[in-house]
């Protein structure tokens, strides 16, 4: 069975609340994720940025889900998120755990390991999707245009971060029950928007499981993970800015 590569998607997140109280309401605070060990957090890391990967390089890099790839993604990426997020912080994103390292929600010690889990659940997932899950594939990598492709992912990685740490690392917004919807839409719109300009990774994670599954070419992974980190970065500044 031969399938056709057409990319987008994604990418992934990070959060500090949960839906407990009154139909979803009650925060992840770092209390809450204090209490789990690393060993624990990195579990559900490894777990959520599998399964998001898994869908990116099945329903759109290998074409099960076809044109409605954009909203597998963000439906895998919003369960993982209220799924493991009282654990873990669901970054499932190493720009995102920098970012939220960078504003003071994430322990410094945790941050090598986070990304280390992620890049490695990236890589196994688009393994798992090419060897598992179809018999046969075919895979085009994506010709993108530098300019387009580095503006294209810089600007939706500064929008999804600059919403994760608005919905759920603030206090202003803290108990509210649609971080986890609200960060699952950036990316379902970055998809969509700009997925046929640069694949919409806007993830270093999801970058490297395109690249595994061939994607992505190694010249072209900086087109990728220098705008995704310096968007992070910036969103951070933003992030303090406005509060």
């Amino acid at each position: 069975m031969d399938a056709e590569a057409t990319t987008f998607t994604w990418t992934p997140s990070r959060i500090i609340q949960v839906p407990l109280r009154i139909l979803m309401g009650v925060r992840f605070s770092q209390q809450s994720m204090s209490e789990h060990s690393l060993q624990q957090k990195l579990i559900a890391e490894f777990v959520g940025t599998f399964f998001l990967a898994l869908t990116i390089c099945t329903a759109a890099v290998h074409g099960s889900a076809g044109e409605y790839a954009p909203f597998a993604i963000a439906a895998t990426l919003m369960v993982m998120i209220y799924g493991v997020g009282h654990i873990s912080g669901a970054h499932f994103n190493p720009a995102v755990t920098v970012a939220i390292w960078l504003r003071g929600a994430c322990d410094k010690d945790d941050v090598a390991p986070y990304i280390a889990v992620q890049i490695i659940a990236g890589a196994l997932a688009a393994l798992a999707s090419e060897n598992i899950l179809f018999a046969e594939t075919s895979v085009t990598a994506l010709e993108m245009d530098t300019t387009q492709a580095i503006g294209a992912e810089f600007l939706y990685t500064f929008a999804l971060v600059f919403v994760i740490l608005n919905v759920a690392t603030s206090d202003a917004t803290e108990g509210n029950g649609y971080y986890g919807a609200a960060i699952s839409f950036v990316v379902l719109a970055g998809a969509l928007t700009v997925g046929g300009i640069s694949g919409g990774s806007f993830n270093p994670a999801v970058t490297g499981a395109l690249f595994v599954s061939g994607v992505v070419d190694v010249a072209d992974l900086w087109i990728h993970l220098v705008p995704q980190l310096i968007a992070g970065i910036l969103a951070v500044q933003a992030f303090k800015a406005t509060q």
